[in-house]
């Protein structure tokens, strides 16, 4: 007996000494933070469904206002449920026509190269089987392990498996008499915001935010600091790690708030984990709260105005609404996002759009309508997507789009491009002219960034075609740029000039 104990002591400390990644920032920039895959991915999918998909009503932070007196969801929740509080909801998440595999191979239609979930919002409630807590989908609500069938069947079309946290906020900041009454508080970008506006539950004593119940401290999140950021901040993410391998974790912003220590200790069992099993992995993050050395810059619903030299990730909802599925939000068109997205391909951008789902598990058939148009467009134009690269400039147009971030979410939704506005990607010899309008036939386009004098290389055009068509293209290219004839073809969304060297 004594001879096993020493044995696993050693194995124990050899695996140990053997870890390549160490919880220090120096030590975790040895990673390579960008992985090949990820940059000829340039599309995901992912979905914000949960309890808070029950009420169909406003937003996905409904479990926070319920429990402000004066808001509007706390008057719309006493009157549709009574005094019910937000935990009661649980069982009303039933989850009844989930169907993972009819999923995956949606999102594998929408042409989406990753897929995957909110793992667990802002609300303590955790949509994978787990141990950590007892408020989770396969004990509750559902009673499926929605991350473990997702991961199987997105991995199983032969996408990248995505799983995103936004617990950060989930931890009761302000139970603490000293900071309870803050009437204003800052967020990371210096904006100024209400009451306890760094925990998603507000702090009012005898409410199930306050509570010393144990079980109901697992879903608002009221406990002692240390506990909180270890058994449950790191504790869900190495439980995620250890049971469905993702391919890419993402997290909310509020990580800021949690300790560097525990950040550190996250990024190392990762990437050590990753290590171990010979893969490549994606940490993404929104906020300056992990070093870019181990992490990709994820934006929300804004996007970059120039290439960038390293790659990044926007995020965008399909609704002009809700993250989370509400019964009257407004569905943003397949062009729209289409053009948004070759938008950001073309500045060394990813883009990841985001889904809502019925409560019952049904995708609405609008939804569906604007993933397949999304897919039938990739599945003819792909080849200016997938794999690409960026050119020596991004594009041209007179088009303009704001500066900043998702505090100008509605000026970016209503960016309307022309036909005169024009995106590049490359790939191999090839360069990709992406069109942003429809152009009419028999009328001419002129790309100056084509211009022989600007040209990189002075290389040499070969050939010009349209992809998706056999239909001859007309071109010159002069010292003044390329000029193009358009084709009798039917337009789809954007149509995309493939300039042979």
């Amino acid at each position: 007996m004594k001879k096993l104990f020493i044995s696993l002591l050693l194995l124990t400390s050899c695996t140990l000494f053997a870890q390549k990644y160490k919880p220090t920032w120096e030590s975790l920039a040895k990673y390579k933070e960008t992985p090949e895959w990820f940059k000829d991915a340039k599309f995901g999918i992912y979905l914000h469904w949960g309890v808070y998909s029950v009420p169909e009503y406003s937003t996905e932070w409904y479990p926070r206002y319920v429990y402000f007196k004066w808001h509007e969801i706390s008057k719309f929740h006493e009157n549709t449920y009574g005094k019910k509080d937000y935990h009661e909801l649980v069982p009303l998440f039933t989850a009844e026509n989930f169907d993972a595999p009819e999923w995956a191979d949606l999102f594998k239609k929408a042409g989406a190269r990753f897929a995957g979930l909110v793992t667990e919002h802002h609300d303590g409630f955790s949509m994978w089987n787990s141990e950590c807590t007892p408020w989770n989908a396969a004990d509750m609500g559902p009673h499926k392990d929605i991350v473990g069938l997702l991961e199987k069947s997105i991995k199983g079309e032969g996408m990248k498996f995505i799983t995103t946290f936004h617990h950060a906020r989930n931890f009761q900041r302000y139970s603490d008499p000293k900071i309870m009454n803050e009437e204003l508080t800052k967020d990371y970008s210096g904006h100024k915001h209400h009451r306890f506006y760094q925990s998603h539950f507000p702090y009012y004593p005898n409410t199930a935010p306050s509570s010393n119940d144990k079980k109901l401290q697992l879903m608002y999140g009221n406990m002692p600091a240390k506990k909180w950021y270890e058994e449950v901040w790191l504790a869900k993410l190495e439980e995620v790690i250890d049971k469905y391998d993702p391919d890419i974790i993402y997290f909310d912003s509020w990580l800021d708030l949690i300790p560097e220590e525990y950040r550190q200790k996250f990024c190392a069992y990762y990437l050590n984990k990753a290590d171990e099993r010979r893969k490549d992995v994606l940490i993404l993050r929104k906020q300056n709260d992990l070093p870019l050395s181990v992490s990709v810059e994820n934006l929300e619903y804004s996007r970059k105005n120039e290439l960038q030299p390293v790659t990044w990730q926007t995020e965008q909802t399909i609704s002009y609404d809700s993250w989370s599925y509400t019964k009257d939000f407004k569905i943003k068109p397949a062009s729209h996002l289409v053009h948004e997205m070759i938008d950001i391909v073309s500045k060394n951008g990813i883009f990841l759009l985001n889904i809502s789902p019925k409560a019952n598990g049904i995708i609405p058939d609008d939804q569906r309508k604007v993933l397949l148009e999304i897919g039938a467009w990739l599945e003819k134009y792909g080849e200016a997507i997938y794999g690409t690269r960026p050119w020596y400039t991004f594009g041209e147009g007179l088009t303009k789009q704001p500066v900043g971030g998702m505090e100008h979410r509605a000026e970016f939704d209503k960016v309307e491009y022309t036909y005169n506005d024009f995106r590049f990607t490359t790939k191999g010899n090839s360069v990709y002219i992406l069109v942003l309008g429809e152009p009419q036939p028999g009328t001419a386009l002129k790309i100056n960034a084509f211009a022989k004098s600007k040209l990189p290389g002075k290389k040499r055009i070969s050939k010009v075609s349209v992809l998706g068509t056999s239909a001859q293209v007309n071109w010159a290219h002069t010292d003044d740029g390329l000029q193009l004839s358009v084709p009798n073809t039917e337009y789809n969304i954007s149509t995309v000039y493939k300039v042979d060297f």
